[in-house]
């Protein structure tokens, strides 16, 4: 379960929209949505497009930092069928 430490002089709302913003980003809330009520196959399908399109991405930024020519040439051409 995640936690955050409540700050000297910070206001309980703020804290509040902290923790709020930690659970979002771990995903907790839409497990809590989707284990509380039934979920439709459309909603099904939305839910995967969601994360495959979320995981592709996270693929996408870290696949940016793959090695490159350094003598400045482009990639060869795929050969065509």
């Amino acid at each position: 379960m995640p936690e955050i430490q409540v700050k000297k002089g910070e206001s309980i709302d703020r804290a509040l929209k902290r923790l709020k913003t930690k659970l979002e980003s771990e995903g907790i809330f839409d497990e809590m949505r989707r284990l509380r009520a039934h979920e439709t196959p459309v909603e099904r399908t939305r839910r995967k497009a969601r994360n495959a399109a979320k995981k592709g991405k996270i693929k996408f930024r870290f696949s940016m930092h793959e090695k490159r020519p350094t003598d400045g040439s482009a990639p060869a051409p795929a050969p065509q069928a």
